[in-house]
């Protein structure tokens, strides 16, 4: 087994990849503590008496593979805190949901997530990104370096003058990285490679002096080490397309203006805007993956990264000092995953419409697609339909629902236009090669007949002079263009009225008329849970309604049928309180709705994760 001192205070221990031990230099001897960046085997652990430690308090991960964390059973006996990076949480700690849901059969998706644990480990924390992490008397400033895996991360270590960092399988040897397979993410396209790209040069623009590797020599020359792997792996990128991409470009140059003060992130999945103000602050309209070079298959949090990319650019060529305020025009994750972290790090407030709040707030209570992991809850909520201000701009935000019934549009006046933010509820190019903007409207995102009407009245209301759109170019807006927007919401509602029986069963177009909420919940054994059929009767005449709580054997429901009146299409909402009495993952429960005489069956229904009282842990899983 290899030992070797790298830096003062630093060893690299060989194991199925290399593990560093890093100590305080100044503490006293005997009383050494160490943390460690990844952990192998754990052979670690044989040899800190020789190198006067006295026990590792933490581990820090660069990422979830096999080689890396194979030992972190053994770390977890020996009483250290693991720290893992925050997209790759779920492969730590939660990785038998992996095992037990990942899709095997037609399978399109090529990340190595199958090269985790095979069982889960205790973590104590995620490692903030992009801040700086003091553990074991050692400081260490987290940064991401998606490539090797989409959650990676490389911890940079200011010692003696010099900047050395620990990079994970970012990269190899100067121009050279231990896995080409690893950064296949999907089945055709070059997400991981373009992703290595960024980061080899955002990592060189750190400053970085050392590079010390999970496999591979400590590289001396940091700077050039990095700028042969950006250089290659281009290369590379370019001859599996069909037309060069200057990822260069997109690093330096992420940004498109509009007008003097509006700007477009050319570079994120969903179309990001950056108001600057005179004060040298600016606000974000939608912010979800910046900079990303591809959706690669997987819903689960580890095919998912945010992170802050194009900000550097902001603050060089625009002179922003600050990123004080962000907006979302709707929940879905693609406009909002990365605002949690503009908070974390940039100390950005969000504000939220009253109309989106609630469901960022908790994204559990609607059977909606498209939602981020977590809950996003508002710094300040915002009224509908009333005026607010930031700095020099007003702003009001307004009721939009077509692509989804939470959504609103944002007009304001900038640089003399009056410009207003539209989210994803057209779809089109803008009519470039003759194409019209089609209404972007899915099911589950809970449209109604009449939406795009209201949207069109809106914008003939506002008249605005560009309309800013989430993938789309932003469009200038003219005459002509209203009056297809009317038309085509018109065709809409023509053709849901033809189509569906709206005259005499008006149930909505998602096809459902009960709802039981919240959709998804935790709960214990034997725990009193409280919650709420929403009912409608979709009949043309009152009728009466009949709703039947359907439960796993030996489950108790506070009534075993609910009965109500309800006027010709009411709608009204009922308490229902159900106890469980056993634990297992997705539990189903359901209401049985029966309206008039109208039989529509087990309609709704929601899942319930369930533990036992003294147990730590659901059954079959750790979440819904």
């Amino acid at each position: 087994m290899s030992i070797a001192e790298i830096a003062r205070g630093v060893w690299r221990i060989a194991d199925t990849c290399h593990v560093y031990l890093l100590v305080d230099p100044g503490a006293p001897e005997g009383e050494r503590d160490a943390v460690a960046v990844d952990f192998g085997s754990g052979l670690a652990l044989q040899h800190l008496a020789e190198l006067g430690i006295r026990r590792i308090t933490d581990v820090v991960m660069t990422h979830h593979h096999r080689d890396q964390a194979q030992g972190l059973p053994l770390a977890a006996a020996h009483g250290a805190r693991i720290h893992v990076p925050p997209v790759e949480r779920e492969l730590f700690d939660r990785v038998e949901e992996m095992w037990t849901a990942r899709q095997l059969d037609n399978d399109y998706n090529l990340r190595q997530d199958r090269f985790s644990l095979l069982d889960s480990v205790p973590v104590h924390a995620t490692v903030p990104e992009y801040r700086v992490l003091t553990v074991a008397g050692v400081q260490l400033r987290v940064l991401p370096t998606p490539g090797h895996t989409i959650g990676s991360v490389s911890y940079l270590l200011e010692r003696d003058g010099e900047t050395l960092a620990f990079s994970g399988d970012l990269i190899y040897a100067p121009g050279k990285v231990w896995s080409l397979a690893a950064t296949q993410w999907s089945y055709t396209q070059t997400e991981g490679p373009a992703m290595t790209v960024l980061s080899a040069r955002m990592l060189a623009r750190e400053g970085v002096d050392r590079l010390a590797p999970s496999h591979g020599d400590v590289m001396d020359d940091a700077q050039g080490a990095l700028e042969a792997l950006a250089v290659v792996m281009q290369e590379y990128v370019d001859s599996r397309r069909s037309y060069p991409w200057d990822l260069l470009a997109r690093l330096d140059d992420p940004f498109l203006a509009l007008t003097p003060h509006l700007l477009l992130n050319r570079t994120s999945m969903s179309c990001s805007y950056v108001l600057l103000s005179q004060t040298g602050e600016a606000l974000i309209i939608d912010y979800g993956y910046d900079m990303t070079t591809g959706l690669v298959p997987g819903q689960e949090r580890a095919a998912r990264r945010p992170w802050l990319a194009s900000l550097p650019a902001l603050r060089r060529d625009h002179g922003v000092t600050r990123i004080s305020v962000a907006l979302p025009t709707h929940y879905h994750d693609d406009h909002i995953a990365g605002m949690p972290l503009l908070r974390d790090v940039e100390g950005t407030e969000i504000w939220i419409p009253e109309n989106v709040a609630p469901t960022m707030a908790d994204p559990w209570w609607e059977d909606l697609p498209c939602q981020w992991y977590d809950p996003i809850v508002a710094d300040r909520v915002l009224p509908l339909d009333e005026p607010f201000t930031w700095n020099e701009y007003t702003f009001t935000a307004h009721a939009q629902p077509g692509h989804t019934l939470y959504a609103v549009a944002y007009s304001l006046e900038v640089d003399g236009t009056t410009v207003m933010f539209t989210g994803d509820q057209q779809e089109g190019l803008g009519g470039r090669d003759g194409r019209r903007d089609i209404m972007n409207y899915q099911y589950r995102n809970l449209f109604r007949v009449g939406d795009y009407a209201q949207s069109a009245a809106l914008y003939r209301r506002v008249a605005p002079g560009l309309m800013a759109s989430g993938h789309w170019e932003p469009r200038w807006v003219d005459d002509e263009y209203l009056d297809h927007l009317t038309r085509s919401a018109r065709l809409v509602d023509e053709l849901h009225e033809r189509l569906l029986p709206l005259d005499e069963l008006a149930i909505a177009p998602d096809g459902q008329t009960a709802r039981l909420l919240p959709y998804r919940r935790r709960a214990v054994v034997d725990e009193e849970l409280d919650y709420i059929v929403r009912v409608r009767n979709p009949l043309p005449t009152p009728a009466s309604v009949r709703l039947a709580p359907v439960l796993p054997i030996g489950w108790r429901s506070s009534q075993p049928e609910i009965v109500l009146d309800l006027d010709t299409r009411e709608e009204t909402s009922v308490p229902l309180t159900v106890t469980p009495a056993s634990a297992g993952r997705r539990h189903r429960i359901a209401v049985d709705v029966t309206v008039g005489e109208l039989r529509l069956g087990q309609h709704a229904e929601a899942l319930l994760d369930v533990r036992d009282v003294d147990s730590s842990e659901l059954l079959a899983g750790h979440s819904a």
